[in-house]
């Protein structure tokens, strides 16, 4: 899985756990190399993720990119949802930032998406993408206790199950329904199985 951020690292294994595979991060293999996110989609971004390091490390590969687009502000942060300060920002200062934007948002207009792009690419080159997103609204204040990597999601709030996208307020059943990155995985499941053969 080829992601520095342990809370993306943690959550795709365990979407992954029913799969017999063996799950190996970048630390695993040793791999201080990264890949510059500078293309202009989601799917592009994760793409070249996941071919670069399944091409160095000869292994299938899973990478994903995404974001939190907010209506409002014509679907920032978005693609730059890691970088909105223009750097690559810590979870406090994106926190901190989300905090000043909302309070200026009317609060009846303060709709949002998390979108994610899953790429599962082969050392052959070959590779495949999957979309996944849940919508709900963002508050000025996060709700829930921060979660190391996802600064944003102590902030969404899903008005459909009247609880916010965060692991201690969903159940396992709603994380299936609920979890942009659970839905997009869904789907790709079908294709690392058959593309590993695996039953």
């Amino acid at each position: 899985i080829a992601t520095k951020n342990p809370g993306k690292l943690e959550e795709i294994s365990r979407f992954l756990s029913d799969l017999d595979l063996k799950i190996l991060s970048l630390k695993d293999l040793n791999t201080k190399e990264d890949v510059k996110e500078n293309e202009k989609t989601y799917q592009s971004n994760s793409q070249k993720k996941a071919l670069f390091f399944a091409r160095k490390s000869n292994l299938p590969t899973i990478a994903d990119d995404g974001g939190l687009e907010i209506k409002a502000l014509g679907g920032a942060p978005g693609i730059r949802s890691r970088r909105w300060l223009g750097h690559e920002g810590t979870d406090e200062e994106l926190i901190e930032h989300l905090k000043k934007v909302v309070s200026k948002i009317n609060p009846k207009k303060r709709q949002a998406s998390f979108k994610t792009v899953v790429s599962f690419a082969l050392p052959s080159g070959r590779v495949f993408s999957v979309p996944g997103e849940v919508k709900g609204i963002v508050m000025s204040e996060p709700k829930m206790k921060i979660l190391e990597g996802y600064p944003y999601r102590s902030f969404f709030y899903i008005p459909e199950i009247a609880k916010f996208y965060h692991e201690s307020d969903l159940s396992e059943d709603e994380q299936k329904l609920y979890n942009h990155r659970y839905i997009a995985l869904a789907k790709l499941k079908k294709i690392i199985k058959r593309e590993l053969k695996l039953k």
